[in-house]
C-alpha cells in the first residue's frame, strides 16, 4: 500500500494506483478529456495535469502513479493555468460553432471551457479545409475532433475492427480511416460505439431528422413508425425520467404528438421473427446434415457486417430471417397495406432504434421486397427522436399514456427482451422449446445465456429433440474471440447469438450519450423487469402474429414468409468482397 498527500488530505491506496484514481476515492474530482478508464489511459489531452512537490513539472494524473509520500496539489494556480493553456490550444483547432453541433449542452469540451471562464478570444484558429463525409451512417467531422483518440482506442481495443487511425505528424497529426481508406470502402460495421465514447461531436450519426419532419408535413403521406425495444429503457434519459414512468405507451404519445398517423411496436416483429427464425432453426436442427453448424442469429447488422466482412465463409450459417425492423418494414407494406386498402408506395415507414449500424441495412437493396421501395424508409436512433421532441417542445413528464396501433402493435415479454444481450436466445429458446413439445417451458429456464458477460455458454435439453449447446456473445472483441475458436475447433454449437454492441442493442451506439458511463446493464435490467411483468412471456402466443399468419403468411416458413421474411445474405457485397 502507498500513502501520499492529495489537496492536504491523506490517502493509502494499492500500489500501481494512479494520481487520478486516489483522488477519486478522496471524492476529488479531476478534470479529464481524453481519458476512458482501461481503455484510453494516454495523457493525450493533458488536460489531467497536478502539480507533485519535488517535481520539476506538472505530471497527467491519467496516466501516473502514486508513490510513497508524494504530496499533489489539483487545482494550484500553476495547474489551473496550465489547464486554461491547453484548453485555448485545444479551442483553436476546434470549430467552436457550438449551436450547430448535436453535441452541445452535452459536450465535454464545451463544459470545461466554460467551468475555466474561457468567454473571450483565444489563440488564432487553426482549422482544416476538409470536407465531411456524409455518405455513411457514422460521420466524422474533422474540426470538432480534439485528437483524444478515444474512437481509436475503442474500435481497437473493444471492437477489433481497427477503423480509425493516427494520420500525419507534428502539427498535422489527425484521426483518419486506416490505411488510407474512405469509410465507406472500410470494413466498417457502423457499430456506432466510437460515436458514443466521443467526448464532443467529431462523430455522429447521419442524421435523418429532416426526412422525418417532411414526410410528416406531406398530406400525400401515411406515417407509420416503429419502436424497438431497447429504445424504451433509454429515450427518457435526457428528461431525467424514471424508465418506470417512461413507458413505451408515454412516448407513442409523445409519437402521435409529432403526427406520425400509426404507431406500432417492434416487439410485435420481434415475436414474428421468434416464429420464424425458431422454425427455421428446429427444421436444420431435425436435418443436420444439410446445414452447416451452428445457426447464428441474424437481428443485428453491425454483426452481419463483421461476419461478412471479416469470416466471409461463415455467412451461410446466418439464419436467412430478416432484422424485426426488416420484417416490419415488409408488412407495413405488404399486410398492413392491404388491410388499410392503399398503395403500399404512400406508406413511409420510420424505424426508432438504439443503433447506428440499421440506417445502413435499411438501404440494402435485398431490403425492398414488398413493393420494389425500401421496407424501412428511415432509420432514426434515439438521440436523433430525443431532438425531434426538443425541437416540437414535447415534454414527456406531462404526457398521458396511449396504447400502440393494431394490428402491428402488441408484443410479448419475449420480444422486449430483444434489447438485451441474451434476450434473442432466450426468446428463442422459449419457443423453439413449445414449437417442439407442444408445452410452455418456464420462461426462466434459460436464465444461463443472460447477464453481462462478454461470452456466454450453456446447454439446454428439448424434449424430443435433444441437448442444444448455445453461445451468446456481444461486443466485437467477445465475437472475434468465438469465431475464431469456432474456426480453430476448439468449441461446437448448435446455436450462437451475436450483438455487435458491448450489452447488446440496451448499449447501442445510437443510444443517449452519457461521457464515461456504461448504462447497457442498467438499460437491459428494465427490459428483463418488463418481460417479467408481461401476461405473456412466449412468442408463439403474440395473437397479432397469429392473425397475421391466418390472414396472410399462411405459417412460418411459407412461401409468403420466405419472400417478405427472409433475405439472401449473399446477394450483397462488403467493401472490397469479390
Amino acid at each position: 500500500m502507498v500513502t501520499l498527500t492529495i489537496d492536504g488530505r491523506t490517502v493509502t491506496v494499492p500500489e500501481g494506483t494512479t494520481i487520478l484514481e486516489a483522488a477519486q476515492t478522496l471524492r476529488i474530482t479531476i478534470p479529464t478529456l481524453c481519458y476512458l478508464k482501461d481503455i484510453n489511459e494516454i495523457a493525450a489531452c493533458r488536460i489531467c495535469m497536478v502539480e507533485v512537490e519535488g517535481y520539476a513539472r506538472l505530471v497527467p494524473s491519467c496516466d501516473s502513479a502514486v508513490a510513497e509520500g508524494m504530496v499533489v496539489y489539483t487545482s494550484s494556480p500553476r495547474v489551473r493555468e496550465a489547464r486554461r493553456v491547453n484548453l485555448r490550444l485545444l479551442l483553436s483547432q476546434h470549430e467552436t460553432k457550438c449551436t450547430k453541433c448535436t453535441r452541445s449542452g452535452n459536450c465535454k469540451l464545451q463544459q470545461l471551457t466554460n467551468d475555466y471562464n474561457l468567454l473571450g478570444d483565444h489563440y488564432i484558429d487553426d482549422l482544416k479545409n476538409i470536407p465531411t463525409d456524409y455518405s455513411n451512417p457514422v460521420v466524422r467531422i474533422e474540426n470538432r475532433c480534439v485528437k483524444c483518440m478515444r474512437c481509436i482506442q475503442i474500435c481497437d481495443k473493444v471492437q477489433t475492427m481497427g477503423i480509425w487511425d493516427l494520420m500525419g505528424t507534428g502539427t498535422h497529426t489527425t484521426v483518419g480511416v486506416a490505411r488510407t481508406r474512405t469509410l465507406g470502402e472500410s470494413g466498417c460495421t457502423f457499430c456506432g460505439q466510437c460515436i458514443t465514447h466521443c467526448p464532443v461531436g467529431g462523430l455522429q450519426e447521419h442524421d435523418d431528422t429532416g426526412k422525418v419532419f417532411d414526410a410528416l408535413a406531406d398530406t400525400e403521406r401515411i406515417t407509420v413508425v416503429q419502436m424497438a425495444p431497447a429504445v424504451r429503457s433509454a429515450w427518457a434519459e435526457y428528461y431525467h425520467l424514471d424508465p418506470k414512468f417512461a413507458t413505451a405507451e408515454r412516448m407513442v404519445t409523445a409519437l402521435k404528438t409529432m403526427g406520425f398517423d400509426y404507431v406500432f411496436d417492434t416487439d410485435f416483429a420481434a415475436d414474428l421473427t421468434i416464429m420464424e427464425e425458431g422454425s427455421e432453426f428446429i427444421d436444420r436442427f431435425t436435418h443436420r446434415n444439410k446445414h452447416r453448424w451452428p445457426m447464428f442469429t441474424s437481428c443485428c447488422p453491425g454483426w452481419v457486417r463483421f461476419l461478412k466482412g471479416q469470416f466471409p465463409s461463415y455467412t451461410e450459417n446466418l439464419s436467412t430471417a430478416k432484422s424485426p425492423q426488416q420484417m416490419f418494414g415488409a408488412v407495413a407494406k405488404s399486410y398492413f397495406a392491404q388491410k388499410l386498402g392503399v398503395d403500399p408506395h404512400k406508406i413511409f415507414v420510420v424505424s426508432i432504434m438504439p443503433c447506428t449500424a440499421k440506417k445502413a441495412e435499411c438501404a440494402l437493396p435485398t431490403m425492398r421486397d414488398a413493393c420494389g421501395d425500401p421496407d424501412v424508409d428511415v432509420v432514426l436512433t434515439t438521440r436523433e427522436i430525443v431532438r425531434m421532441f426538443r425541437g416540437e417542445q414535447i415534454n414527456p413528464a406531462v404526457l398521458d399514456e396511449t396504447p400502440f396501433d393494431s394490428p402491428l402493435g402488441s408484443g410479448t415479454g419475449a420480444a422486449v427482451i430483444f434489447g438485451a444481450t441474451g434476450g434473442v436466445m432466450d426468446a428463442a429458446l422459449r419457443s423453439a422449446y413449445y414449437l417442439v413439445t407442444g408445452q410452455n417451458p418456464d420462461p426462466d429456464a434459460f436464465r444461463d445465456v443472460r447477464g453481462m458477460d462478454g461470452w456466454k455458454e450453456a446447454k439446454f435439453d428439448i424434449p424430443g429433440a435433444g441437448p442444444v449447446s448455445v453461445a451468446v456473445a456481444s461486443g466485437l472483441l467477445n465475437t472475434r474471440k468465438l469465431m475464431t475458436a469456432l474456426e480453430r475447433g476448439e468449441v461446437r454449437y448448435d446455436f450462437v447469438e451475436i450483438m455487435a454492441c458491448p450489452g447488446g442493442c440496451a448499449g447501442g451506439g445510437g443510444q443517449p450519450i452519457h461521457d464515461g458511463v456504461e448504462l447497457a446493464e442498467k438499460r437491459g435490467s428494465v427490459l428483463w423487469n418488463i418481460d417479467k411483468a408481461a401476461p405473456s412471456r412466449f412468442s408463439h402466443e403474440n395473437p397479432e402474429v397469429h392473425e397475421l399468419y391466418r390472414e396472410f403468411m399462411k405459417k412460418p416458413l411459407s412461401d409468403v414468409s420466405h419472400h417478405l421474411l427472409h433475405t439472401d445474405h449473399q446477394a450483397w457485397k462488403m467493401p472490397g468482397q469479390k
